[in-house]
């Protein structure tokens, strides 16, 4: 943020493109305009050698068979099973049966051209109660080494993510999850495990997607597992501190991290020649109004979302603006641990949906007993500005169509932290789940073509500024269990039937096909 250089002519070619009013423009929950015509020089050739097309899942999301083949519950299980967490009252129980029907799904991402499919291993398959003492599922274990070969046997990569959420239950019960830091060992112990067991395959591992999202919505909103937050946040929490808590479980996921990497490196990097990460999510923010006090309130919600973990991989400590206003509440590293993260990562992988307007607010009168990390931002934010939107409306009300912000969250991370290897490992629009609607008109979806084709755009821009980009996966493979929504939106590339679980492609994976024909 701060003082803008003059645009490229590119730029201001793909500024217009991104607002004008042609094109597939429109809100995936409303009415639709026609796609924007894909010109043939655009295509995945636009893109260096070796960059990487993949989509992703997650376990919770996509397997189901919670009580088959040795698994133990989650926190996940747990909350989309109490009554009024759940919009629509879903949960994962069956999700995609994915278990039972990798093998013909993975053929429809070959169908795509796809170079390469995302996946999390569910701890709790492998270790049911979260802790080698409670013995290792063989079962799991040969379930992802089914998974794994058949992904490799389709010609495709896979890139596996070690935790997306689901916490063992055993874990949560025996101390409080992430909430102790006797997490790190039990964490280190299922990633050693997975090592071990499929790293002769895997070159490419995640050690946490999305740990912001887990941190805040868990323990600061409490509208995801484990559903912790202070009473006046909401009163549906049981218990929690949403002024202390998110902050303790990001700097216990942080020591985990930089643990298993330590691991990863010491004992497996050599002899099996992979790379190791973490998924960290951002938003792009722009100041509301030209003044100091909204500039300062878009730098700082950058800081609160991206610099709470990436600062200390990289740099080894929190930014300094968390530092100065959290004073006791943030933890502290010791110089010890400090040293273990600064560099912990080959690559980051790097998700990004959306983009705000922040206004700068005053800060809460007594932080301690009205506090959560929503407040500590000290800003509110708007998808609006003079009623007007800043982009396209999806069915999801968070998430505004803005394309130049994944431009901008690249050249951001360029240029604070060194311009580092990132995967863009989300990017993906959703639409309404309208039972009543036809599965032929379902299949209709120009709004996400439009959606992928312009943020490959801005992509494709940031790649030739320089940005270490290496990869681009769509988020989601198949429309699946969107955590606390249930089903009642779609991110997919192929619509699954909740009925009957038939997979149908839409119009934008055969986009993707033709956009990524090799």
């Amino acid at each position: 943020m701060g003082k803008r250089q003059v645009l490229p002519a590119l730029l201001l070619a793909l500024l217009a493109l991104a607002s004008s009013g042609g094109g597939a423009h429109a809100s995936a929950g409303g009415g639709a305009h026609p796609a924007t015509p894909v010109k043939a020089p655009f295509s995945r050739h636009s893109f260096p050698k070796g960059f990487v097309f993949g989509t992703g899942s997650a376990a919770y999301q996509y397997e189901g068979a919670v009580k088959e083949g040795g698994r133990g519950p989650t926190v996940w299980d747990k909350f989309a099973h109490t009554p009024g967490k759940i919009a629509d009252g879903g949960n994962g129980d069956v999700a995609l049966d994915f278990y039972h029907r990798y093998k013909e799904d993975l053929k429809l991402v070959v169908d795509m051209n796809m170079d390469a499919f995302r996946f999390s291993i569910a701890w709790s398959r492998i270790l049911p109660t979260g802790s080698l003492s409670g013995g290792v599922n063989k079962e799991g274990i040969a379930f992802y080494n089914r998974l794994i070969n058949e992904v490799i046997a389709k010609g495709l990569k896979p890139y596996v993510t070690l935790h997306h959420w689901d916490t063992p239950l055993g874990l949560e019960d025996k101390y409080g999850g992430f909430l102790s830091e006797k997490i790190v060992k039990d964490y280190v112990d299922f990633s050693d495990v997975c090592y071990n067991e499929f790293g002769d395959r895997v070159k490419h591992w995640t050690t946490f997607n999305e740990p912001w999202t887990y941190s805040t919505y868990g323990y600061a909103t409490g509208v995801f597992a484990p559903g912790r937050c202070s009473p006046h946040v909401s009163k549906s929490c049981g218990a929690g501190d949403s002024a202390r808590e998110p902050y303790i479980v990001t700097h216990n996921i942080l020591l985990a991290h930089a643990a298993t990497v330590d691991l990863y490196r010491r004992k497996y990097q050599k002899a099996q020649g992979g790379e190791v990460g973490i998924t960290l999510v951002c938003h792009w923010y722009l100041p509301y109004t030209n003044s100091t006090a909204d500039k300062d309130a878009a730098k700082r919600r950058v800081e609160f979302m991206l610099g709470w973990f990436m600062d200390p991989i990289v740099h080894g400590d929190y930014p300094a603006s968390m530092r100065s206003w959290l004073g006791a509440r943030l933890p502290s590293f010791t110089p010890k641990q400090k040293a273990a993260l600064r560099g912990s990562y080959d690559f980051f992988g790097l998700n990004y949906y959306t983009t705000y307007y922040a206004i700068a607010t005053p800060a809460p009168a007594n932080a301690l007993l009205r506090g959560s990390y929503d407040a500590d931002n000290r800003s509110n934010v708007t998808g609006f500005r003079n009623g007007r939107a800043l982009g396209p409306q999806a069915y999801t009300e968070f998430l505004f169509v803005y394309p130049p912000g994944i431009h901008e969250l690249m050249l951001y991370a360029k240029r604070r932290y060194g311009n580092p290897a990132v995967y863009v490992m989300e990017n993906g629009i959703d639409e309404g789940n309208n039972s009543s609607l036809p599965i032929r008109e379902a299949l209709k979806d120009p709004a996400r073509i439009n959606y992928h084709y312009k943020h490959l755009l801005f992509l494709n821009l940031a790649i030739k500024q320089k940005v270490n980009i290496k990869g681009y996966f769509s988020w989601t493979f198949m429309d699946c269990f969107e955590w606390g929504d249930g089903y009642k939106d779609r991110f997919g590339l192929i619509y699954v039937d909740r009925n009957t679980l038939k997979r149908y492609p839409k119009e934008s994976s055969k986009w993707m096909g033709r956009f990524l024909k090799k």
